[in-house]
């Protein structure tokens, strides 16, 4: 479990790494996380050591919900003054993404001869 670990903290530290290098405007877990994909796809196949170690992430994940918690209470003063532009942010965000995901589903089904 240690070494799937180690190969997650090295990811991440390379997407820091990336982010602070070259000043891009992404989360650098979320490129190190990138880059782990295109590392496995590369590779094939997922290693033991790192199945088991995301399996165990994956099984306690509402754990690692709770310092989110934490800040919403902490800031709750600010969420009760802004919450109209906090609903508005996420009805919008969400009408956008379901119809990117209903286009991009057409799009897919049309590119592998699912809709005739």
């Amino acid at each position: 479990m240690i070494q799937g670990f180690l190969i997650l903290l090295a990811f991440q530290l390379l997407g820091e790494s990336l982010v602070v290098v070259f000043g891009l405007p992404l989360p650098g877990p979320v490129i190190g996380l990138v880059l782990l994909l295109f590392g496995l796809l590369g590779l094939g196949r997922i290693p033991d050591s790192l199945k088991i170690t995301s399996d165990g992430l994956l099984s306690n994940l509402a754990l690692l919900f709770i310092p989110a918690g934490v800040g919403l209470v902490l800031h709750f003063d600010l969420l009760a003054s802004e919450w109209w532009i906090i609903l508005l942010a996420l009805l919008i965000s969400t009408i956008l993404a379901t119809i990117l995901t209903a286009a991009l589903f057409q799009w897919l089904m049309k590119r592998v001869g699912g809709e005739k």
